[in-house]
């Protein structure tokens, strides 16, 4: 009988070590995956931020774009305006 006793409380040790080691594997899961959750929100905010520079970007680009379109605008309007002035003096003649 003490054999069986000694054998029963083996298992019930080695029964006790596993369980406590689960114990410790659930808390270390719930660790990673908490940490998981951080890594992911992180992630995510880079990309936000990602997102607005690009968009500050894209604005930029289209502002400078624009600031070429003016000068060249105004230039194109004095051409326009000079062709209009001699169109103008062609149909002066012409009624001549």
């Amino acid at each position: 009988m003490s054999e069986i006793s000694q054998k029963l409380n083996s298992v019930l040790e080695r029964t006790q070590k596993l369980v406590e080691f689960a114990q410790a594997l659930q808390e270390h899961n719930d660790l990673l995956s908490l940490e998981n959750q951080n890594v992911k929100n992180a992630l995510q905010t880079s990309e936000n931020k990602c997102k607005e520079v690009d968009e500050k970007l894209r604005i930029l680009q289209l502002a400078k774009s624009f600031e070429g379109t003016n000068e060249k605008t105004l230039d194109m309007k004095q051409k326009i305006n000079d062709f209009v002035r001699e169109i103008d003096k062609c149909i002066v003649l012409l009624k001549k």
